[in-house]
């Protein structure tokens, strides 16, 4: 998946260094002029041309100030933002808890017509019980050693599924059908997150599809992720969180999105299989 992610980033990196080197020809300077007006080392505007080296916010005001542009820096720097803002790892994201995390997603889901979510391991959050949001945050908590405000990161999440039940939004999710079963927190609190999912599967705007577990599968199951209309992905990895606004990429994710709905049972199928799940609980449960 790192390979992935460098794509993603990489590939906005280099329109970002693809601008400057023309702002640079259109000025009629060479590299080295231009790293000799700037005071830098002959070697350094090759670098960030290459996207090689990320220049920083005062790199670009200079760039764009030595070439007569400066008119374009702000637009420039913007850019530059964006893509920083592509890859965020966990540790700076949650640096002042879970419950920030929550909420600054959350103008994201109201502004959502068409959701696309598929998990391979975990209920997607907007489909969770307080519990088990509850029981996934305080997991996550613990193991990165956050300051607790896990019950204010319920309440917000919670608080965003609101989404659900109001007019305008779509929602298609997928799970494998191992997200059934390998849960967190228990037998109980499983039995009633699957309750959960079936009233939640009852809603006119909610599609829900399970891909079930085979050995023949033409599509394999892959990282977790959310699409927002057309315009944007996330995808929560291990190290941090990626955001995709590449069109053609966001384009692998609905053709992803496509190929293992279509794996996936629905309607009275998914239910069957959610019962099943539930019954295998009840027998965990009974003799443990």
């Amino acid at each position: 998946m790192r390979a992935a992610v460098s794509s993603s980033v990489q590939r906005a990196r280099q329109v970002l260094a693809n601008r400057l080197a023309e702002l640079r020809r259109d000025a009629g300077l060479t590299g080295r002029e231009l790293a000799t007006r700037c005071g830098w080392h002959a070697s350094k505007v090759s670098r960030i041309e290459n996207a090689v080296t990320p220049p920083t916010a005062a790199d670009i005001q200079l760039w764009a100030t030595q070439c007569g542009a400066e008119q374009q820096a702000p637009d420039l720097v913007a850019s530059l933002r964006a893509v920083k803002g592509m890859w965020i790892e966990w540790r700076r994201m949650e640096r002042s808890g879970l419950r920030q995390a929550q909420e600054t997603r959350l103008p994201l889901y109201e502004r959502t017509r068409n959701f696309r979510s598929y998990s391979s391991w975990l209920m997607p959050g907007m489909i969770q019980t307080p519990a088990y949001t509850e029981a996934v945050l305080r997991a996550v908590q613990q193991r990165r050693g956050l300051v607790d405000d896990v019950e204010k990161a319920v309440a917000a999440r919670i608080e965003r599924q609101r989404v659900l039940h109001e007019r305008g939004h779509r929602f298609a999710f997928v799970v494998e059908e191992s997200v059934l079963y390998a849960g967190i927190g228990g037998t109980a609190l499983m039995a009633s997150q699957l309750e959960h999912l079936q009233t939640i599967s009852e809603l006119p705007n909610v599609s829900l599809g399970v891909v079930p577990m085979r050995p023949d599968r033409s599509r394999w199951p892959v990282e977790g992720f959310w699409i927002y209309d057309a315009t944007q992905v996330n995808v929560e990895l291990v190290s941090g969180y990626l955001t995709i606004t590449q069109p053609s990429e966001i384009e692998l994710y609905v053709q992803a999105f496509g190929e293992l709905a279509a794996l996936a049972q629905h309607g009275a199928a998914a239910e069957s299989m959610i019962i099943t799940a539930l019954d295998a609980l009840a027998k965990r449960r009974a003799t443990s």
